[in-house]
């Protein structure tokens, strides 16, 4: 028996009998098709479709379009979707630009340590950051707001979390952190050639770093940007939490709104996806091309180099002040006032008298719900299996697309990239809709949030092992051919061993989204099927503040603590150099 690895990579005219290999790369790339494609025709269908009345049946109109697009209300939707997602990207990418740039070209003192302390953010789940800002800065119960009026002797509003510039505050401060690394990665791999003529010629450090380091930089940064907006664009627990209360709506809270009211409106809901699955095309159509026209701005060659770093003198100590700020404000301030609400008996500002309420009741609360157990066993099972699954795919997806020539290869790369388009609301919608049709018994139970998860992260894990699989060298394969090995036992025995780094450091990855999912859930879940981020999302629509304190702070320690351990698997299996 031939190996399947010859026989894909050849592709001969009379066709190979089935084995177990053809079986392993089957299953995986009918899977793709259908998570990729499948929901996204029933949602275009179902955009085109009036509900069914008692009086009338369900038929073709182009009535949702028209209430999408032609309302007197939709211009507003659409401009404040792009000023809320602008806006959020902008200030990322300030932010991020400017602490990447003190780390990595100038002698910042204990840049090591700022560099994981800027990171950590990531960690926090959006609503659990947009939660505790609304304690931080809400015109009534917001720390920053009391503080100030206390010291001012007023009772004036200083800052308001419930504004658009709230909104893009809040959403662009949590991801800042993805900035930095994606800018730190430009201006570590930059030759500082250029920055030393520069200095030579009498240049001083803001010139160099505005005419030559970030014009250098600025494909990095606008690559970046894109992302940015793709990401704020389709982000759903500020505009919810911040937006609905005074009325500044964004797709994402207007595809909310059309399926919970009542009637549900699943039609409009679909129309108002079909813009935003539009506007995240182009950003990603937009950020691939910046990528593919990058050779134009290179500044690593051939020519080895050595990176030297700026010598800021005396103002080092003010850019290790900045990091220092940067980290009170976005990790340590929101932990301490959502560890502050936890040890409260109900919600209440710092103070003498509250310092004598401390208690651990909330915390008791919590861990005393009936359903808190079983929810945090369905966050479990769906991390774990949704991780172990994209991995596995994902792994014999990359092997068709890096390792044989199969005709349309490229194609089955894109499906396994097209999720990337969904923003997380819009794909539960589509999933959602899919699976009331597509009877096959997985609607309102733990299965339909699997398929989300793992069709949502889909990608990450395409990514994660194509970038491994490139490393391998395919003579390792065709050694364990030659000695009579099978395809299934070559990828089993030679091949997903070396993609260990990869998969491993993917698997950590999806995992910890996968708790921190929100957005692809809060359309899926029902009763009995609740996640960790649907509990914090309940006792937030209930007013239960202390107890979403307590269950967000022991949430936070375990990601972090996650996060540990993946650093130590990193050290231990040599994630680090994939």
């Amino acid at each position: 028996m031939t190996d399947a690895v010859g026989r894909l990579a050849s592709l001969p005219a009379v066709a190979p009998r089935l084995d177990a290999g053809w079986v392993v790369i089957g299953v995986p790339v009918a899977l793709v098709v259908w998570l990729a494609l499948v929901p996204l025709v029933f949602l275009l269908w179902q955009s085109f479709l009036t509900p069914q009345t008692a009086t009338l049946p369900a038929h073709y109109t182009l009535e949702n379009f028209r209430t999408a697009y032609l309302s007197g209300d939709n211009a507003r939707l659409f401009f404040n979707s792009l000023r809320f997602a602008a806006g959020a990207a902008v200030l990322s990418l300030v932010v991020g630009t400017g602490l990447a740039w003190m780390n990595e070209r100038t002698n910042t003192p204990f840049k090591t340590l700022f560099f994981a302390l800027a990171i950590i953010p990531l960690v926090i789940p959006g609503i659990l950051f947009t939660v505790s800002w609304i304690m931080l800065a809400s015109p009534k119960i917001g720390l920053v707001n009391l503080a100030l009026q206390k010291l001012f002797d007023t009772d004036a509003v200083f800052v308001n979390v419930y504004t658009m510039a709230g909104m893009i505050w809040v959403d662009g401060l949590h991801y800042s952190p993805m900035a930095f690394l994606l800018m730190t990665a430009a201006f570590r791999s930059m030759d500082p050639a250029l920055e030393e003529q520069a200095a030579m010629s009498g240049a001083s450090v803001p010139q160099i770093a505005r005419r030559i380091t970030l014009r250098l930089a600025w494909p990095a940064a606008l690559g970046s940007l894109l992302i940015l907006f793709v990401r704020s664009i389709e982000s759903f627990e500020v505009p919810a939490l911040l937006g609905l209360p005074v009325g500044i709506h964004v797709y994402t809270s207007s595809i909310y709104q059309a399926i919970h009211q009542y009637p549900s409106q699943i039609g409009l809901a679909a129309a108002y996806a079909v813009t935003l699955l539009l506007l995240t095309s182009l950003g990603i159509y937009a950020q691939s091309r910046l990528s593919s026209q990058g050779a134009r701005f290179s500044t690593v060659t051939g020519k080895g180099f050595r990176p030297r770093t700026i010598d800021l003198g005396r103002w080092r100590y003010l850019t290790a002040t900045i990091f220092i700020l940067y980290f009170v404000v976005i990790v340590l301030l929101p932990f301490l006032v959502l560890a502050w609400s936890s040890l409260q008996k109900f919600y209440s500002a710092p103070s003498w008298a509250a310092l004598s309420r401390v208690s651990l009741d909330s915390y008791r609360a919590v861990l005393a719900y009936p359903q808190f157990a079983n929810t945090v066993w369905n966050s479990v099972v769906l991390a774990l299996g949704s991780a172990t699954t994209v991995m596995l795919i994902s792994a014999v997806i990359a092997w068709i697309v890096v390792r044989t020539k199969v005709p349309g290869r490229w194609m089955l790369d894109n499906l396994a990239s097209l999720p990337l388009v969904f923003p997380g609301l819009v794909l539960g919608l589509a999933i959602m809709v899919c699976y009331l049709y597509v009877d096959i018994g997985v609607y309102g139970t733990l299965w339909i949030m699997f398929i989300a998860y793992v069709t949502r992260f889909l990608p990450y894990g395409m990514r994660y092992n194509s970038a491994s699989m490139l490393q391998i060298h395919k003579e390792l394969e065709e050694s364990a051919a030659m000695s009579g090995a099978s395809w299934s036992m070559t990828f089993r025995r030679v091949v997903l061993p070396l993609l260990k780094p990869g998969l491993l450091a993917g698997w950590i990855y999806v995992m910890i989204v996968s708790i921190r999912e929100l957005s692809s859930s809060i359309l899926l879940y029902s009763p009995g099927t609740e996640v960790v981020s649907i509990m914090i999302w309940e006792l937030w629509q209930n007013g239960q503040y202390v107890e979403l304190s307590a269950l967000g702070v022991m949430l936070i320690v375990a990601l972090f603590l996650m996060v540990i351990l993946a650093q130590l698997a990193g050290r231990r299996f040599g994630i680090a150099e994939t």
